[in-house]
């Protein structure tokens, strides 16, 4: 009878070990260990230079039935926008006038991060249901529609990084925010001492409507 409840002591104490060391890492004990599925469910970002675009491929050609059967229905046949939902295609020179129309073509710096956010994202209301080469057939057909590559462009994991946007150099790059100052490539981190200068002032671009005088 002792040798039983001896050997079922022993297992115990093997059983509790591993849940010691995971405490250990836990500070808190808190929630779970994350395993390589689930990290890899979240790890889907694509980088400006394209790092981190999944395995695949895709053109314009393919991506117009994709888009129509995707996309058409929130943003038009030809990217016009319906309704109020955003256009993807046009709006060429207009971001500094009264009234920027802000589309793929005219305003987003990478493709890349295009295909970030639709894999990502869209569509709507049934978010990363596209798989990755209709994803890059999406992309493809937009880029196509603002007259970014030809139609028979076969875009992929490879390429995505280096398609040049229209509107690339309209970001600022290293970003100037005095807050995330580089100095020698070691961001500051604390008591950092950056000089700032107003540069600009926000200007009056009437989204308040006015009260009706009687």
């Amino acid at each position: 009878m002792f040798a039983l409840v001896k050997k079922l002591l022993i297992f115990l104490v093997l059983l509790a070990i591993p849940n010691f060391i995971t405490a250990e890492e836990r500070k808190f004990n808190l929630g779970k260990i994350a395993t390589k599925t689930e990290i890899a469910g979240w790890d889907i970002d694509v980088r400006p230079d394209g790092l981190g675009a999944p395995l695949g491929s895709g053109s314009a050609i393919k991506g117009e039935e994709v888009y129509a059967e995707q996309c058409a229905s929130c943003h038009g046949d030809f990217g016009e926008g319906l309704d109020r939902w955003p256009e993807l295609v046009g709006g060429e020179d207009s971001l500094d006038t009264h009234d920027p129309v802000k589309t793929t073509g005219s305003y987003w710096p990478y493709a890349s991060t295009m295909y970030d956010y639709i894999y990502r994202a869209m569509p709507f209301g049934v978010a990363q249901s596209l798989t990755h080469d209709e994803t890059y057939q999406v992309v493809a057909y937009l880029l196509y529609m603002n007259e970014i590559i030809d139609e028979d462009f076969v875009l992929n994991d490879k390429n995505i990084g280096k398609i040049k946007m229209p509107n690339v150099e309209g970001f600022l790059m290293p970003d100037p925010r005095p807050d995330i100052a580089n100095v020698n490539g070691n961001p500051c981190m604390q008591n950092c001492n950056t000089p700032t200068k107003i540069i600009g002032k926000a200007r009056d671009i009437d989204v308040t409507p006015e009260e009706e005088k009687s």
